[in-house]
């Protein structure tokens, strides 16, 4: 195909993802966002968006025989802003429409008015889906050379990232109690994970950088949670006393 033939196949994609009829995603089971995937050519990491919803499946049940469990979920028209806008802030930067792809791009804004703060963590996010995509397709989760990277890849970027911290009215930081009744204290990438949680509740965010979370964390508490109602990656971490 012709550079100019491909220019042309990506406008008409994208025009028709503008007022697309139907449209449907593969939602991972591990981490309740869409599936994500690295091409092996391109090394993008890309979604899977259909037209069809028998298309979608027949994609969810090649991904089953990955052992990847997977779930068709179809977008509402005012659902496509929201949607598309995410996937920025989760680190994909390509769409795979009916089996062709298409790359996500961004305007980032040069300058931010003064005291605002945009919080974003998309390499964390992705490299978090990745981690738990892989390590619940397992029956019996167990760490492998893979699983390790990924992992040692997510703790260096959790270190140098900077993330949301719910503080309640009465200014105490939630605390989350798993099955196992160990604690943790939850800690969000971005302000869409954080609404997820908070629905609306008076809760304020506080901005807090990785290196200094440990010293907010509170007695008997593990660790951190990243994205409770998404990845839900726990992170063991010291609890540090300030300087």
């Amino acid at each position: 195909m012709s550079e100019k033939e491909t220019k042309v196949t990506k406008q008409e994609t994208l025009a028709a993802l503008r007022n697309p009829g139907e449209l449907y995603v593969i939602m991972s089971a591990a981490t309740k966002m869409p599936f994500v995937k690295c091409d092996e050519e391109t090394f993008d990491d890309e979604i899977f968006l259909y037209y069809q919803m028998e298309d979608a499946k027949d994609k969810a049940r090649k991904l089953l025989d990955e052992k990847y469990v997977s779930a068709v979920a179809k977008l509402a028209k005012e659902q496509l802003l929201p949607f598309f806008t995410s996937l920025y802030i989760m680190g994909v930067n390509a769409l795979a429409v009916n089996s062709g792809s298409d790359l996500v791009t961004r305007n980032i804004p040069k300058e931010l008015p003064e005291g605002k703060q945009i919080v974003e963590n998309p390499a964390l996010h992705l490299t978090a889906a990745y981690f738990m995509q892989e390590l619940r397709k397992q029956e019996q989760p167990q760490m492998t050379e893979e699983l390790k990277e990924l992992q040692e890849e997510l703790l260096a970027h959790y270190g140098k990232g900077t993330f949301l911290i719910p503080v309640e009215e009465n200014g105490q930081i939630p605390i989350l109690k798993q099955k196992d009744g160990s604690l943790y204290q939850p800690v969000f990438t971005d302000v869409l994970e954080f609404q997820k949680f908070t629905k609306g509740r008076p809760v304020r965010s506080a901005v807090v950088p990785g290196e200094k979370i440990a010293e907010l964390l509170m007695e008997d508490v593990k660790g951190v949670v990243l994205n409770p109602l998404g990845v839900n990656v726990q992170l063991q971490v010291a609890r540090r006393k300030r300087e």
